[in-house]
This record gives structure tokens, sequence and C-alpha cells, in this order.
């Protein structure tokens, strides 16, 4: 097998690649190929359809989140590999050969997947309330190694208003390390920059001038030392990102048509999903209505359907149409129209907004919330109660970073429908032709894996 290295450019394509001049130039001198988008264009899933080979319907990453029937609970951003529910492309390369390792540099359900050296972002929950920034690594040691190497995990780097190239570079630096030490068959990296800057300014390329030539920077890096160790190169992204300036308070409108059960705590409104009778979990231009009520499900299709906003109100033949026909997807599945994308928020006046609502939390919020993203900028005292609170957290106190803002409208861009405009496909490019100019998700798997086992590859 063939020592080859997969590095996921989150936010990639081709309207992009003109602005970078090193991948620019490298693309002219390789094999450059658009990838169809999938629903849901998300990190996890399209992650887990390019490790398996397969769709959400048969390994069930529907999302980045979803509700969990049984325990009655919106879940996201889970970290355990048993998730993924299909033999992973390292499971087949070891029955070929036993000799064969893999590393995964922070691509997702990285915990307890059987790889043999792996690195994801893994904060330390204090019992007084704090996160401590910090990682998780296989072996356990090459955390500790890490650190004296490349210092702590820039954890708040890597996501929120303060995320910066720290964190790719990080990544970048540490499977270099990793490579350097134990020689790994297969590499798979993660490199999240892009996806602060096209989410928060859409396809604004003067606004993004300065992140798209950093991980340009990056990118030469690894490629680089990549090439001196005659390693195959992969270079993929999961989807593009498209300019997205509607923001659909999806739970809000279910709400207004007393379809939410809310509880008020400490003045504060809570949503209780298993007690609701239909609630969304929102997922970018994704969201999954999941019916506590059934006798309510043909007022709310036909309601959203009519919503200008919303592209497809997909059913059960349309979730199988769409290989989405898995038991933790919705009952229905809502895909945003072009220029859309859905909140979570559900509370009607923001003095009454849960207290996690104002601060990084991604995993008490029933839905994604790219607007953590951002200081409130109609807080003119927002950095110096930032710097107040770090403070409080250094002398051991308890604190509240309550920094984000409520407003949705700040987001220039999103991702996770079908996307119409092929500059803005998610690319994969290679030594060697893949013999199509446009791939499905699900043939990733194979594009890769003749790379890893090809003995003759055509540069």
């Amino acid at each position: 097998m063939r020592k080859t290295v997969v590095i996921d450019v989150v936010g990639l394509s081709t309207s992009l690649i003109k602005h970078m001049p090193f991948l620019k130039a490298y693309t002219e001198n390789h094999h450059l190929a658009t990838i169809q988008p999938m629903l849901p264009a998300v990190t996890t899933a399209v992650q887990s359809t390019y490790l398996t080979g397969q769709w959400p319907a048969e390994h069930g990453i529907v999302g980045n989140g979803w509700y969990d029937r049984t325990d009655c609970e919106i879940k996201f951003w889970k970290q355990s590999n048993k998730l993924v529910d299909a033999p992973k492309i390292w499971d087949k390369a070891r029955q070929i050969n036993p000799d064969f390792t893999v590393s995964q540099m922070c691509w997702w359900y990285n915990m307890y997947a059987n790889v043999d050296y792996s690195l994801t972002p893994r904060p330390n929950y204090l019992s007084d309330g704090r996160k401590v920034p910090d990682c998780y690594t296989t072996p356990s040691s090459l955390r500790d190694e890490l650190r004296e190497q490349l210092g702590t995990f820039p954890l708040f780097n890597y996501w929120g208003p303060t995320a910066s190239i720290k964190s790719s570079q990080y990544i970048a630096d540490a499977s270099i390390f990793t490579d350097k030490k134990y020689n790994p068959t297969m590499t798979f990296i993660y490199l999240p920059h892009l996806d602060y800057c096209l989410q928060k300014f859409g396809q604004d390329m003067e606004r993004n001038k300065k992140e798209i030539l950093e991980i340009d920077g990056v990118l030469k890096q690894l490629i680089s030392y990549y090439e001196d160790q005659q390693t195959e190169i992969i270079i993929l992204s999961e989807y593009g990102i498209s300019n997205a300036t509607k923001p659909v308070d999806i739970n809000r409108i279910l709400r207004q048509e007393g379809l939410l059960a809310i509880r008020e705590e400490r003045g504060l409104e809570i949503l209780d999903a298993g007690a609701s009778k239909v609630f969304a979990v929102a997922d970018h231009q994704i969201a999954h209505l999941y019916f506590n009520d059934p006798s309510c499900y043909k007022k709310v299709r036909d309601m959203l359907e009519k919503h200008p906003d919303i592209e497809l109100v997909l059913d059960r033949e349309g979730k199988r149409q769409h290989n989405l026909h898995h038991s933790r997807s919705g009952d229905l599945v809502l895909v945003a129209a072009p220029d859309s994308w859905f909140t979570y928020y559900y509370w009607l006046d923001d003095n009454k907004a849960p207290d996690f609502a104002r601060i990084v939390e991604i995993f008490r919020k029933p839905g994604y919330d790219p607007v953590e993203m951002f200081m409130d900028p109609k807080n003119p005292f927002v950095k110096l109660k930032a710097a107040f609170q770090l403070l409080k957290k250094k002398l051991g106190f308890r604190y509240l970073m309550s920094v984000i803002p409520l407003d949705a409208t700040l987001i220039k861009g999103s991702h996770g429908r079908l996307e119409k405009d092929a500059a803005l496909h998610p690319v994969i490019i290679t030594n060697q032709p893949s013999g199509k100019e446009s791939l499905l998700a699900t043939d990733v798997f194979g594009v890769m894996w003749k790379t890893l086992t090809s003995d003759n590859q055509q540069r």
C-alpha cells in the first residue's frame, strides 16, 4: 500500500482556489474534480460518507446532531466513533495488509475509533464550571508529546468568536509531528479555518482575503512536507459555502402554531423536546422535525411546503430518494431555499432567551448556532466584559462568557442544501485522474482506495 494523506479543507470550492496562489499552481499540475453535494452537506455526515462509501441511510450520521427518541434529548457534536454504523476504509485496508496503520487528525467521530493515532479537541470540564482547553489523543501519550512540542491545543481558536488560523496550524503541525514519529500508512487531516470567515461573510473575497491566504500557507507547508516523504496526496472538501442572508426561525414558526412545549426556569425559557407536539433540530440549511403528536403531521407539512424560504419538505419517500431514511432522521426533513438557513431560536422575547444562548455552548443548544462566531456588536463594552470574565477564570471563580449576540442576520454564508452552482461544490484534487469531472460523495471512498492501493500513480 502507498503512503497516503487526505487533507480536508473545509469550505473549499473552485470559487476560492483561484484566490489561493499556492493551491492554484498546485492544482494546475494535478487533477481536480467536483463532488456533487449530498444531503445533508454538513461535516459529520459527509466525512462519514467519504470514510465508509455509504449514504447516511446506511451509516446513520444524518447530521451534526439529532433527537434521541429514547432519552428524549437533542444531541449535537457527539464524538464516539461507534455512532458511525459502517466499516471505514481502514477496516478494509487492514484485511489486506495487517501492517497498515492510520492517523486521524481531527476528522469527526474520532474518539474510540479503531485507529492507531488520533487527535481531537476535548476540553476539561471542571467541577467548578470552568472549561479548560485540551485534546484527546491515541495513544494517550501523544497528547503530552504534542503539548511539549506545540503547546496546549488552541481550543478557543478552534471555534467561537476568537476562532483563527491557530487551530488549523496546530492540527497541521501535530500531523507532521505524528507522521515523523509513527510514519502511518494513511493520514486524515482536518483544516477548519475557512469555515469561520465563509459563514461570517459569505462569498466576499475581499473580506475573506486574509483567511484564504492563511490556509493557502498551511497547505503549502503540508503539501511540501508530504511530497518530500513521497506520499500520495488527496485534497478535498465536504461542501462549499454559499451566500445565505435569510435566517429561518423554524422553531418560532412551530411555537406560534402552539406546537412547542416551553418550560420557564429562573425567568428564562427552555425548549422541552419530549413534551412538544413537534420541534425542529436545526443544522445549517437542514432541519429535522420530530413529531411526538402524529395528529399534527399533515398540518405542519402542508404549512411548511408553502413557506417561501423552504425549498424541500421531505417525507418518508422524500427521505428515501435522498438516502436519509434512517431512524435518527426527523419525521420530516426540511431543506432551506437558496440564500436561507435555519436557526435553533425558539423564544419570542430575547429577555427570556436561555443563558446558554449568549455563550459558546455547542452541546446544550438544540441546534447549530453559527452566531457563536461573533461577539455582540451592539455592546460597546463586550471586549472589556470578555476580558473581565477571563480574569475571573484565571482567578478560579465561576464565570459566564455571555458575549454572543442573538442576531442571526449577522451570518452571511451557510451550507447543507443541494447547491446548484458548481463553482460552490466541494472539490477533490488528486495525483491521478478520478475518471469523472463530477463525483458522487460515495465515489470518494473509491478514489481514496485506488490511491492507497495502486502500484503506479500517474502524476
